[in-house]
């Protein structure tokens, strides 16, 4: 069995007293227990359960099952070394010494029993030994039980220390486009520890996303951003949602203003349109847009970088490069029909290949903010990525890819002369 014991649980074991009862929700087809409450000697059992969302084994009952007490540090140093003998034990006589108040016969059944040993750091400096563990005491002996207790700190503050925590905790991102590309980059923006991200898709969850989308079934019918925002709030708490409905081309004024509380912007909406009004509502409000799609029926992704910079030109500007140097125009084929009915052709790509395209995306948009904040280890090789989800050897250059898993980046290519975007209004 596995005894899990929640901060909460943790936290008041360690200052209730000498011992106490113990209740215990268990799953018995998981071999998992978790600690829902204790008492301070042999008063009444209180929850130390944390908030109904994140209670673990919610549907179990919380029985009392045991009872805690504080032991000798030298119990825990063997706690340690019998659990890398599976199967051994402790005489009784040994366990009780190590608990002098409170101590509970086993009876026929025995019980499960936790054990708090304070100043274990000082008497063991050397060794990570936990301070909490847990025990099954029966007529045989004490034997040591799994036990795996929360830390003070959980989630994106783990990694201080070895990772930009405070800059992308400040960082605040807008991501137009929810769909299959967009779901997934936006788990992987909050992965990052991006602290606020303004999520905007006027479109609501359908059977037929289920395949790529990184939402549940349980979510169809609702709006898609609003889907993720919940999904998020589970699973990365460290950031910080605002789910808006909206159209960026349709409420291009209302996008405008949310525009100027961020600090970049990631498009990976469908459609011809809504990336060049992405495109050029990032150039006028100077910030950098990231925009990511599938190409040639799913072969081919692509993540473009459009900074504000003077040698910088927008989408069009780099479309229009690329089609006078002989080069494939993708454009169109974005915007051209399926056979579902619906303007877009991403959809004929395979859910995986759409988030391989989505985390290089967020990568883009992470390492972008990094190095503007001072890590030149953020720093990426070009502008443009272009990755081989399928052989394309047919394909005019650079799409051509001879192999699948290549990844081509490209520079930067100027302004067009007379670009209503890049140039000054």
């Amino acid at each position: 069995m596995l005894i899990l014991i929640p901060l909460p649980a943790a936290t008041a074991l360690r200052g209730m007293g000498p011992w106490g009862r113990l209740s215990l929700r268990i799953s018995w087809p998981e071999d998992l227990a978790v600690v829902g409450g204790i008492s301070a000697a042999a008063g009444a059992i209180t929850t130390v359960d944390p908030a109904p969302g994140n209670r673990l084994l919610a549907n179990c009952d919380s029985v009392p099952t045991g009872w805690w007490y504080q032991a000798s540090t030298e119990l825990h140093a063997l706690w340690l070394g019998l659990r890398a003998r599976r199967g051994t034990s402790i005489k009784l006589e040994a366990f009780k010494a190590a608990v002098p108040s409170g101590y509970k016969a086993p009876g026929d059944t025995g019980y499960i029993a936790l054990t708090y040993a304070p100043g274990l750091k000082g008497a063991y400096p050397e060794h990570d030994l936990p301070d909490l563990v847990a025990w099954h005491v029966g007529r045989a002996g004490a034997a040591p039980i799994d036990v795996s207790v929360e830390p003070e700190v959980t989630g994106i503050q783990q990694l201080q220390g070895h990772w930009p925590v405070e800059e992308l905790q400040h960082t605040r991102i807008m991501l137009i486009g929810a769909g299959s590309i967009g779901s997934a980059t936006a788990h992987a923006l909050a992965a990052y520890g991006v602290g606020h991200l303004t999520l905007v898709d006027p479109d609501r969850l359908g059977w037929h996303n289920l395949i790529r989308h990184t939402s549940a079934r349980k979510h169809i019918g609702r709006p898609k951003v609003t889907a993720l925002a919940e999904e998020l709030a589970a699973l990365r708490p460290d950031t910080t949602i605002d789910a808006q409905t909206l159209d960026v081309i349709e409420h291009a004024d209302r996008i405008r203003a949310l525009l100027a509380d961020s600090h970049l912007v990631v498009c990976t909406a469908d459609g011809v349109a809504s990336r060049r009004v992405t495109s050029h509502l990032a150039r006028r409000a100077e910030l950098t847009a990231v925009l990511a799609c599938v190409l040639q029926d799913g072969g081919i992704g692509e993540v473009l970088r459009l900074r504000p910079w003077s040698g910088h030109g927008c989408l069009t500007c780099r479309r229009q490069v690329l089609t006078e140097a002989g080069g494939l125009d993708p454009e169109p084929a974005l915007d051209a029909g399926y056979g579902t009915g619906t303007r877009h052709r991403p959809m004929t790509a395979v859910g995986s290949d759409l988030h391989l395209v989505a985390h290089l995306a967020a990568k883009t948009a992470v390492a972008t903010i990094l190095e503007r904040a001072g890590h030149p280890d953020q720093r990426l090789p070009g502008e443009h990525a272009l990755i081989g989800l399928r052989r394309q050897p047919d394909v005019a250059p650079p799409f051509n890819f001879d192999h699948t898993g290549e990844v081509r980046w490209l520079p930067a290519t100027p302004p067009r002369p007379g670009c209503p975007t890049c140039e000054a209004p």
